[in-house]
């Protein structure tokens, strides 16, 4: 049986599912629900400074979309870091930590940009004996008007101060949670690296408005008429939070620095997918919001199982196995050739892909064959674009096909080239007529 424990900087657990800093491991309550579902780590809900504690909207505080089913694909959260006293959240965290010593909790925190700000909260998380900090560089709403959150995660020189700051007055690993709204995800990161982080988690919430109320004309969700911007997340962010992991681990200057990845993780799949691309465990939030704690067991369970079924024995036969795979579009080989093809017998003559095809991309698929109604490919227009792969609703009845090398390509009428050839030495490509030349 696959052995999926974690040990992520040192910080052990049961599994490599971590509840992330939200409304799910905003209590003790929550929390301790969630170890018994079997969550293998939280990180508790971002703690701010000692204070008057931060005052939250008490109307809507999420916005969302929707699949044609009804499936939630993403939130909009305008909520911010804890609303309840600082010293009921560390008494909380000593006391579930000492419930629950085998499992990872992990103190979110967002305080001021100041140094003493930062020294004096420190050592009181470090009093719960928690497994660590991971500080709170993402949120991009309301506490990054008051210079936190994303005014300080966007700002890689901010990052590394700060994390320079933790590092000497702490003891406990530190996670930097960086912000997706940011040209280059590998700038923080790697200003993460040079103050001496030891792990980077993300991503945290894009900055978005969801919807617009067309009676009230104002931004979803409305609270007392007006709307702001907020965090999106949730399924729809998974694409970017992947492309955002795999840049930090495939950068030079960042490469092998341990990664928590973030971002619309619902089934055990997605999670595989992040640990591939180089993360060292997965963080949760939109999933449990929708489906309860519970969706955990699922997770755990589907990973088990495919583990065992492909023969890898450890977390650390998955993690970063996709990472060299990952190139830019310039190194792509030019001489591979693929083309589509139908399955008939699974085909249910919808039409979709011929429509797709027809009126979007390369008029490559036939919709009748002597006046009978037949979808098929014609290779000799066929581009491989797999447009129609993605918009058929039977699973595998169109499949992409590569050209076998020294066999005709009839859309080019050139014989496929078996040797691997791409954009930097391509002849249409100006910076290699330059070389050459």
């Amino acid at each position: 049986m696959a052995d999926i424990r974690n040990n992520f900087i040192g910080i052990k657990s049961p599994n490599p599912f971590w509840l992330a800093s939200a409304p799910p491991t905003d209590k003790a309550y929550n929390v301790e629900r969630a170890f018994k579902a079997g969550w293998g780590g939280v990180v508790w809900k971002t703690l701010g400074e000692e204070g008057p504690p931060v005052v939250n909207v008490n109307g809507p505080r999420y916005g969302a979309i929707w699949g044609a089913d009804r499936r939630l694909l993403g939130l909009n959260n305008i909520e911010l870091i804890t609303d309840r006293d600082l010293y009921t959240n560390l008494t909380e965290m000593k006391q579930v930590k000492k419930n629950w010593p085998d499992r990872a909790v992990i103190a979110s925190i967002m305080v001021p940009c100041e140094e003493s700000a930062w020294k004096s909260i420190l050592p009181l998380v470090e009093a719960t004996e928690v497994d660590g900090i991971e500080l709170n560089f993402g949120c991009p709403h309301g506490m990054s008007e008051r210079g936190m959150g994303s005014a300080v995660g966007q700002v890689p020189e901010y990052i590394e101060m700060v994390v320079r700051w933790c590092k000497q007055y702490t003891r406990m690993p530190v996670i930097t949670k960086l912000t997706p709204n940011i040209t280059d995800i590998r700038y923080p990161a790697r200003a993460a690296k040079r103050g001496g982080t030891d792990a980077v988690s993300l991503i945290n919430t894009i900055s978005s408005i969801v919807s617009v109320d067309l009676d009230n004309f104002a931004p979803m969700p409305t609270v007392g008429g007006k709307g702001s911007h907020g965090g999106y997340c949730g399924p729809a962010v998974k694409p970017i939070a992947l492309n955002m992991v795999a840049e930090v681990a495939r950068d030079a200057e960042t490469h092998g620095l341990p990664i928590s990845g973030i971002g619309g993780v619902t089934t055990w799949r997605d999670a595989a997918e992040f640990l591939a691309l180089g993360a060292g465990n997965v963080q949760v939030c939109t999933a449990a919001m929708t489906y309860g704690f519970k969706i955990v067991q699922e997770m755990i369970t589907g990973l088990s199982d495919w583990m065992d079924a492909k023969g890898h024995r450890t977390l650390d036969d998955i993690i970063s196995r996709a990472v060299p795979n990952v190139t830019d579009w310039q190194y792509l080989n030019l001489n591979y050739v693929a083309k589509a093809h139908i399955d008939q017998d699974l085909c249910i003559k919808c039409g979709r892909c011929h429509i797709a095809c027809e009126d979007t991309s390369h008029q490559a698929i036939t919709n009748f064959v002597d006046g009978v109604r037949h979808f098929e490919v014609m290779e000799e227009e066929c581009v491989g674009c797999n447009l129609c792969v993605n918009v058929c609703p039977v699973e595998n009845c169109i499949t992409m096909e590569p050209l076998a090398a020294g066999s005709l390509d009839k859309r080019t009428g050139r014989i496929v080239d078996p040797t691997y050839a791409n954009w930097t030495t391509h002849p249409n490509n100006p910076m290699a007529r330059q070389a050459a030349e």
